[in-house]
This record gives C-alpha cells, structure tokens and sequence, in this order.
C-alpha cells in the first residue's frame, strides 16, 4: 500500500476548497458585524482602550461564526 492509496488527492483538494470558502465566509462576517457597528469603532477599542466587554464579546461572534460555517460545510 503507497501513499497515494491512503491520501486521495481529490480529499485534499476538496478540503482545502472548503477551507477556504470558510475563511472567506469568516472574513465576510466580520465585516458585516464591522459595518453593522458603525458608532463602535472596534480597532481603537480593542486597542486603545482595552475594551475587555468587546473583546470577549467578539471571541463569543468569532466561536459562533465558526460554529456556523463547520456545520454548513459539514452537512
């Protein structure tokens, strides 16, 4: 038994497509919820003032999006 019997290249490729189409559907949720917060602006908060509230609201955004996009992918 060689390598290319136990990893089928079709796997691999299919597996980096669908990782990259949720990166790009992360990406694009995060800047929906940036644009969806325009009175916030999240950068000088996070940065600047340390806003612990944001950031770990936005740890709670970035688990639920991921949460999502698995899933969707998944089936």
């Amino acid at each position: 038994m060689n390598l290319n019997d136990t990893i089928q290249m079709k796997y691999v490729l299919a597996a980096l497509l669908y990782s990259g189409i949720g990166v790009l559907i992360y990406v694009l949720c995060f800047v929906l919820l940036d644009l969806l917060t325009p009175k916030v602006a999240i950068w000088k908060e996070l940065v600047e003032k340390q806003n612990l509230a944001l950031s770990v609201f936005l740890g709670a955004v970035a688990i639920g999006i991921a949460v999502i996009i698995a899933s969707s992918i998944h089936g």
